[in-house]
């Protein structure tokens, strides 16, 4: 019985080999793939949105800005834009930092909140 136990122990496991190459490869380019439809993709698509709206920026426009500033464009520049925040108080802002273009009448509407 001894024997049979040290025999059985004895026996190494088949060694095991790298695989198949072709899987690696595969799965590399598997990984490549889905960071670009997660990640890349859409952060490229809203870049480009967002330099849509920039270049579409006119004076009027009610926006709000990344800082979280409620204003009107009254006046566009090539870099700036001015936008007044409350009456007389006007503050100028680089295109870049208007995060939303916001629909006529909004600022009105949230006067009134």
């Amino acid at each position: 019985m001894n024997g049979l136990i040290s025999d059985a122990m004895a026996q190494a496991a088949p060694a095991q080999t790298g695989g198949d190459p072709m899987t690696s490869v595969l799965f590399f380019v598997g990984m490549i793939a889905i960071f670009y439809f997660l990640l890349i993709r859409p952060q490229t698509k809203r870049a480009k949105e967002h330099k849509k709206l920039i270049d579409a920026l006119g004076k009027g426009d009610e926006v709000i800005t990344n800082g979280g500033l409620l204003g009107k464009i009254t006046d566009v520049g090539e870099q700036y834009v001015d936008v007044e925040v409350a009456n007389n108080v006007t503050v100028k802002l680089q295109r870049q930092a208007i995060a939303t273009v916001l629909p006529k009448g909004s600022i009105k509407a949230a006067q009134k909140d």
